[in-house]
């Protein structure tokens, strides 16, 4: 007869795209007793999690609610709902992850407009501007605040004034962004947007947060058509996630994994926004005094670039696969990989939530020192200590 062995994961450090190191606060609520998803107790917590959600987005949206799978799902929670056959929808590409946007498009039945900048550069509103002139039928506008392909941020801020002027909906990826930098749905007019719980809220994955304006949910009102998704229809998820006094069922929620939500949101608003922001920052700069001691270069310039995912071209010489596998192996420290046109040219260190502290920058640069050293490369015995002159200041 076969046996089989409970699973016991290693102890890592996370320093990737994501996932990121969960606060043991956050591993500690998921342990917490399960309740029924419909229980009063925990249509209470529903409530205080919406709540904190807004609190967050900095938003009034009444749709504002976390949905039950990762940030994908929430990708295709905002498309599915506003897209229909025939929409022609502005899609802003300069990483991976507007590329998924545009497969949404037209998997819907959508036209895709393409509006393409290099890899690590921001969106370009001239770009975009040229494209409504060219296309003044265009529905929405789609692009990604936070690439995490590259590590690049966009003004967001700017591209929904554009869209607005011509009359179009927004959709905004803000997976990497929520927690790290400002992010303001309100303020910038952002009419959809989605993120995942795994980045900069510290929180395993498996959740994503999405919000919709009120223009927004007119207009999923208004379809002429059925959402093409049972699950992320709107119209029926509301009738579990919105209002108050009885809730419909609509899908066994998971339970535990919004008790990790729920505690992660605690400590993000109990820091404070502008801290949380602020911390991310700090070590960014401190991580980033140390590559450049080592005569490593960052691959965003440094106007539009993300504190939290910071791209590292691999230098010549340098074996960028076998770095990654002696961090993990020999450090027990995990970075990315390049994806796509910056595949095998560019490691991608993460800064997200409560992988972002001293301790892990330090960690990493010495572990990156002395693996690249290793390869036969002198990048300075002890340069990258210089990254502590940032926490000297």
């Amino acid at each position: 007869m076969t046996t089989y062995s409970s699973f016991h994961p290693p102890v890592r450090t996370l320093m990737g795209p994501g996932p990121s190191d969960v606060d043991p606060r956050v591993l500690a609520a998921m342990a917490r007793p399960i309740i029924g998803h419909l229980d009063p107790e925990f249509i209470s917590m529903m409530d205080q999690v919406k709540t904190m959600l807004k609190a967050v987005l900095q938003t009034e949206n009444e749709l504002t609610m976390p949905v039950s799978a990762p940030g994908s799902a929430g990708m295709e929670t905002c498309f599915v709902n506003l897209v229909e056959a025939g929409d022609k929808v502005i899609v802003c590409q300069n990483g991976v992850f507007g590329g998924r946007m545009r497969e949404n498009v037209e998997r819907y039945g959508g036209t895709a407009i393409m509006v393409e900048d290099e890899w690590g550069q921001p969106v370009d509103p001239a770009k975009v501007e040229a494209a409504f002139a060219e296309h003044p039928d265009a529905k929405i506008l789609a692009f990604v605040h936070a690439e995490t392909s590259t590590g690049v941020r966009s003004d967001a801020k700017t591209l929904c004034q554009i869209a607005q002027k011509n009359n179009a909906l927004t959709i905004v990826d803000a997976v990497t962004s929520m927690g790290g930098v400002e992010l303001d749905v309100d303020g910038w007019g952002i009419d959809a947007l989605y993120s995942g719980t795994q980045k900069c809220l510290s929180c395993p994955p498996g959740i994503s947060p999405v919000t919709f304006s009120n223009k927004a949910v007119e207009v999923v009102k208004a379809r002429k058509t059925p959402v093409a998704s049972w699950f992320m229809d709107t119209n029926l998820v509301m009738g579990y996630w919105g209002g108050s006094g009885k809730r419909a069922y609509h899908h066994t929620a998971p339970v535990n994994a919004l008790y990790a939500l729920h505690e992660s949101l605690v400590l993000l608003l109990n820091e404070g926004l502008e801290n949380a922001w602020s911390r991310h920052d700090l070590h960014h700069q401190a991580l980033k005094a140390g590559l450049e001691a080592m005569g490593l270069e960052l691959l965003v310039d440094e106007e539009y670039r993300l504190p939290q995912l910071n791209s590292v071209v691999v230098p010549e010489g340098v074996d960028e696969a076998a770095v990654r596998s002696a961090l993990l192996q020999n450090y027990s420290l995990e970075i990315g990989a390049g994806l796509g046109a910056l595949a095998g040219k560019v490691w991608r260190i993460g800064l997200m939530g409560a992988s972002c502290n001293r301790r892990n920058v330090m960690q990493c640069l010495d572990a990156l020192e002395n693996t690249i050293r290793e390869q036969g490369i002198d990048v300075g015995q002890g340069a990258a200590q210089a990254a502590a002159k940032v926490y000297q200041n």
